[in-house]
């Protein structure tokens, strides 16, 4: 798998339990391909091609963040990079700050967005603000590398909205910017709900489902 984030490894382990997840640190790999894609899957696909112009074997890669509708989608793409609304892309050094100031500046700023008269308006044409004015959502978007020309991309959402104060932030399981996205259906944050809670209607578990689905046609195909 095309990634160094130990607890994407640890929940795809979860998510294919019948397969052994390899990252490039278990193999002694110098991995950090320069993500300058515009979009989820485009970051996806150079992160596994990367991997795989060096292994020479199938690859699977993940790209994921949050996305705020209040915020026109931000932070994105950039969700491990940004830096609050002075650095929505990053720091120009390339430093990242702590996930807690990271959800801190994110809660803040939507909460800012909102009291500035932000229109947020439900737009179910574009699937804006399903869940009201602090609707959000998890992108997922996975691709199994197979070789040029062979690259199958799956990508799906967790739907929820931001929570209003930092200080409601809870949970103790997931990781990122799980403890401050709240899940309507649990009344709980994603930090709060167990792993198999979350993989069962995660970006990265229904994703991984619609992988497992194409991953198995081409078993198939192979075995023909």
């Amino acid at each position: 798998m095309a990634s160094g984030n130990k607890n994407k490894k640890r929940e795809m382990q979860e998510l294919f339990p019948e397969h052994t997840i390899v990252v490039p640190g278990d193999e002694g790999i110098d991995f950090n391909p320069d993500e300058t894609g515009d979009s989820f899957y485009e970051n996806s696909i150079i992160k596994a091609k990367a991997l795989y112009d060096i292994v020479g074997c199938p690859v699977l890669a993940d790209d994921s963040g949050i996305c705020v509708d209040a915020l026109d989608g931000a932070p994105g793409i950039y969700s491990s990079r940004y830096a609050g609304p002075d650095f929505m892309r990053g720091r120009p050094d390339g430093t990242k700050i702590p996930q807690a100031e990271q959800n801190r500046f994110l809660i803040e700023q939507l909460n800012d967005a909102i009291a500035g008269g932000k229109n947020v308006t439900p737009d179910s044409k574009n699937g804006l603000f399903p869940n009201g004015p602090r609707s959000a959502r998890y992108v997922c978007a996975m691709v199994l590398y197979m070789g040029p020309g062979r690259i199958y991309v799956s990508q799906e959402t967790m739907e929820g909205t931001i929570i209003e104060d930092p200080a409601d932030q809870r949970g103790e399981n997931g990781f990122g910017y799980d403890p401050l996205f709240f899940l309507p259906q649990y009344g709980k944050t994603s930090a709060e709900i167990s792993p198999e809670e979350k993989n069962a209607i995660s970006h990265r578990g229904k994703a991984a489902k619609i992988m497992k689905c194409i991953a198995k046609c081409l078993w198939g195909e192979n075995e023909n």
